[in-house]
């Protein structure tokens, strides 16, 4: 779960495993799989660290990623 603010500054906690997509109109707009839409004040980049975040604190994603020069390519 990630804590996020609304567009009236009041604090809402998402489920990160639910987000579908987002976009910036602006402010970001999250559409989640279930088709709600909710509009936040933090960017999306800020959105982004904070789900890939909490899905590394549960173990979904590795804590680091190799990058391709390490590999000499």
């Amino acid at each position: 779960m990630i804590r996020l603010s609304r567009l009236n500054g009041k604090q809402i906690t998402v489920n990160a495993l639910m987000i579908e997509s987002m976009e910036e109109t602006p402010d970001t707009i999250i559409t989640l799989v279930t088709g709600k839409k909710l509009t936040v004040l933090e960017p999306a980049e800020e959105v982004t660290r904070l789900a890939t975040q909490y899905m590394q604190s549960i173990g979904l994603v590795a804590g680091t990623i190799k990058s391709l020069d390490s590999e000499g390519l």
